[in-house]
């Protein structure tokens, strides 16, 4: 007979092999597309060489709209917060804003950059797999505590 003890060993023992595929994660795991913390935008991981990178593939809303102070209303969204002025015209569409980020193990990515389009700034960041649906990207200057996580979804 099963002491209680040993029946929530066994049970506890369950959960964890159940949860053990979320947990182990491959470097490519996070490769396809992701929507932004917004959903206003979708951002497509892929190698990059050895590393990994991040490319605006889609945008809710892909110009700018009636009254913007952004653009021309009805033309396309560009990077015009970008500190290089030859750079303000390039479509946000296509645009890469995730770079150089390396699979650093236990579903961690490190060692990139993250930029955002909305700011014109780029940041440090890491990148943490949650879930095969979940991707908390974490934006910071300086040391990750001073920083921003946003969670990706798909």
């Amino acid at each position: 007979m099963r002491s209680i003890t040993q029946t929530l060993f066994a049970s506890f023992g369950a959960i964890l092999i159940a949860a053990a595929p979320c947990l182990a994660a491959n470097a490519d795991d996070i490769l396809g597309v992701w929507f932004n913390g917004e959903k206003d935008a979708q951002i497509e991981i892929a190698k990059c060489g050895e590393k990994y990178c991040g490319t605006i593939i889609w945008l809710k809303e892909p110009n700018y709209p009636a009254g913007s102070k952004d653009g021309t209303p009805g033309s396309t969204k560009s990077d015009h917060h970008n500190p290089v002025e030859q750079l303000r015209k390039t479509p946000i569409i296509g645009l890469r804003i995730v770079h150089d980020f390396r699979y650093a193990g236990e579903n961690r990515w490190t060692d990139g950059k993250v930029y955002d389009p909305k700011n014109g700034k780029t940041y440090s960041g890491k990148m943490t797999l949650v879930s095969l649906t979940q991707l908390d990207l974490r934006g910071y200057i300086g040391i990750s505590l001073i920083g921003r996580t946003t969670i990706w979804t798909r």
